[in-house]
């Protein structure tokens, strides 16, 4: 009996050393186990590594960032984002504002400075000559304490005229005419063609010398009222005016 048992136990044993053996060689086992295990991990972090600068550069990237921001070094980074920023946006801001300041207040002392002549700080007369030949002479004077400039070419209206002598455009000086206290600035104005060729003739009893602003055709202040000859003043549809000018010659000769 006792050695039937032992039979047995030993019969037993060589089926389980069999049965590891076959396990082992059909790759069923603690083997393929390993393999299975080896090969996929291997290849999914390749796969993994490759995306991984693009990720990090979009996305975790920003989120790390981000918590960093939020504590430990990144936070003086926020920090100093938050300094630069303000810095950055506050000097620029400044900057702009500074420069919309200056720029700004640039075109704000413009006007202070620019200071027209017209009927209210002038005084104004209007002269024909004899020569050339059928011209006048307007004569304005600064009677101000400040400069005071003269824009473009003085519009005139005799009487009730509906439109408005043009300018001679050769006349048209370089620059501003500016007066200071006490000094005259002229123009000149062809009252009708010397060979008798212009229409519509009248005479003027009364003329309005009107100003100019800064831009052309914009209004420079009050018009100025010179007296007339009693006999009034001949003019046709030749009548033009010089741009203002610095000296008498330079009215009478365009």
């Amino acid at each position: 009996m006792r050695t039937s048992r032992l039979q047995l136990l030993a019969a037993a044993g060589v089926a389980v050393a069999s049965l590891a053996l076959t396990a082992c060689q059909d790759g069923t086992g603690t083997r393929d186990e390993g393999a299975s295990s080896s090969q996929p991990v291997a290849s999914a972090p390749s796969d993994a590594s490759s995306q991984a600068p693009e990720e990090s550069a979009s996305g975790s990237g920003g989120n790390d960032s981000t918590a960093n921001g939020s504590t430990g070094s990144g936070g003086d980074t926020a920090g100093s984002g938050e300094s630069n920023s303000g810095g950055g946006n506050g000097s620029g801001s400044k900057g702009a504002s500074a420069g919309k300041g200056s720029a700004s207040g640039g075109s704000d002392d413009a006007p202070a400075r620019f200071n027209p002549c017209n009927g209210s700080n002038t005084s104004v007369t209007a002269a024909p000559v004899s020569r050339p030949v059928n011209h006048m002479l307007i004569t304005v004077k600064n009677t101000g304490s400040k400069n005071c400039d003269l824009t473009y070419y003085p519009v005139l209206r005799f009487d009730e005229m509906q439109w408005v002598p043009q300018p001679v455009e050769e006349s048209k000086p370089q620059a501003v005419v500016t007066l200071a206290p006490g000094e005259s600035g002229y123009a000149g104005v062809l009252l009708s063609a010397a060979d008798g060729s212009g229409a519509g003739g009248a005479t003027g009893r009364k003329l309005a010398v009107g100003f100019q602003g800064r831009t052309p055709n914009s209004d420079g202040g009050p018009a100025a009222i010179p007296s007339l000859p009693a006999t009034g003043v001949y003019y046709d549809s030749s009548l033009t005016v010089t741009y203002w000018q610095y000296s008498m010659d330079d009215a009478l000769t365009h």
